[in-house]
């Protein structure tokens, strides 16, 4: 597959054709179920949209029933901006249901396949943006990531995923789950191109009250593979992963030192604790955010029912799959009367330990080297318990409790054939750095795709 940055270089007669090889090979690879739809209206390099990222004209839904019928009136700004920088929206990318799960197995059109192993997951919430660029069937794509749903299904498709730091990228136009830990990232073939479509959507806007207003320097022209920096290791955390990722840390590890790298080793708090703190985060402020999907003002109205009680109930309870009702229960219920103090705001003073604890690492370190997954990519039905599925997220969502930037890239394949991606994290607003050391990771690990 031609990587973005060849496809930006592509005059418009060849870009034309290659928006019909793309349809072709989606075509033949329509088993993924990565696509849920498909745009041919445009006319520049074709990108892959997840499908709670608002594109005119579009029916978004955010893989949910709720949302059926329901036509974007207007471009999100990261649209906006791929636009005028010659790419198009292609496509909508399969999801779980607002972006709530790690498996791609709660979306209203059906689970997407991991394009290494068909039995396998592809991660979640992004599933749909990583099996198609890992499965050759899109150049580049765009997620979200609120605890992990771009780097873990990126790290299990052999990809790269990149979450920006909170309020660097737009969140205007995005389909709200937790809107103080959501933010839209890039899902690329490698860092380069990684580095190139976070350019291209970066950058400070007045309609997203949570945008950082400060001055953005674009990190392409200046990436430094070769820029030696301090990374920190994290030795506790690796213990509770499994052989597959001890090996690929351990690999990283040395190809980092070999580079001339200087890797300090440092310890957490145990993940439980961020798990804890953000399973009640998110879904208070899901809990919130989704209170807007009554039926009343757009997408699916329940029929046969006789007072407004009734059509919220029954529109909620057709229209919303049951992780989604799950979180939102939860999250009603720690912002209820009695239990608002008990619970979410505990958890709002453990968030400000677990940032506390990434600056500590950073007077010291520039980036920290991390797993994604305890495990690679797992089968369909494995993670059956809800709670299960909740702990495969340990070593994500300490990053957007912090808002702080990271990538993960593959480092290595499993006897079977799986990827095994590992994540680096860099301080606020240094994605410089960040982009610096996972190409130079990149580059010493050379990865086989």
């Amino acid at each position: 597959m031609i990587t973005l940055k060849e496809a930006l270089k592509l005059p418009k007669e060849e870009i034309a054709a290659l928006r019909e090889d793309l349809k072709r090979r989606i075509g033949e690879r329509g088993e993924l179920n990565a696509y849920v739809a498909l745009d041919e209206s445009g006319e520049g390099v074709p990108l892959l949209i997840k499908d709670n990222i608002q594109v005119k004209g579009w029916n978004v839904t955010a893989a949910s029933n709720i949302l059926q019928g329901y036509v974007a009136p207007y471009d999100a700004t990261v649209i906006e901006k791929i636009r005028g920088a010659g790419l198009a929206p292609f496509g909508r990318a399969n999801m779980d249901e607002f972006a709530m799960g790690s498996s791609t197995e709660t979306s209203f059109y059906g689970k997407t396949l991991n394009p290494h192993d068909p039995e396998r997951v592809p991660g979640g919430s992004s599933g749909g943006s990583a099996a198609a660029v890992g499965g050759g069937v899109a150049i580049a794509a765009l997620g979200s990531d609120t605890g992990g749903s771009i780097r873990q299904p990126a790290a299990f498709c052999g990809i790269v995923g990149m979450k920006p730091t909170y309020g660097r990228v737009s969140r205007w136009g995005l389909g709200a789950y937790s809107s103080s830990l959501d933010q839209i990232g890039p899902m690329t073939q490698n860092v380069e191109d990684a580095a190139i479509l976070y350019d291209i959507i970066s950058g400070h806007d007045r309609r997203d009250s949570t945008s950082a207003d400060i001055d953005y320097t674009p990190v392409t022209p200046n990436l430094d593979p070769g820029r030696k920096l301090t990374i920190a290791v994290v030795d506790n955390y690796i213990a509770d992963a499994s052989p597959e990722v001890q090996k690929a840390y351990a690999a990283a590890t040395e190809a980092l030192e070999e580079a001339g790298h200087t890797i300090v080793h440092k310890e957490m708090m145990g993940a439980k604790y961020d798990i804890a703190a953000y399973y009640i985060v998110a879904t208070a402020e899901a809990s919130a955010n989704l209170s807007r999907y009554d039926g009343i003002r757009y997408g699916n109205r329940a029929e046969g029912v006789d007072s407004l009680s009734e059509l919220y109930l029954k529109t909620r309870s057709e229209g919303f799959g049951e992780e989604v009702k799950r979180r939102i229960l939860l999250g009603s219920f720690v912002l209820s009367s009695g239990y608002y103090d008990a619970y979410y705001l505990k958890a709002q003073r453990v968030r400000h330990l677990i940032k506390e604890e990434f600056e500590t690492i950073f007077e010291e370190a520039d980036l920290i080297l991390s797993p994604v997954a305890p495990t690679p990519a797992f089968r369909f039905g494995e993670m059956a318990d809800p709670l299960q599925m909740y702990l495969s997220d340990a070593y994500t969502i300490g990053v957007n409790l912090a808002g702080l930037p990271a990538i993960s890239l593959p480092i290595l394949k499993t006897a079977e054939g799986l990827p095994v991606g590992l994540q680096l994290i860099g301080r606020h607003f240094d994605e410089q750095t960040l982009f610096d050391g996972a190409l130079g990771l990149e580059k010493a690990v050379a990865y086989e795709h």
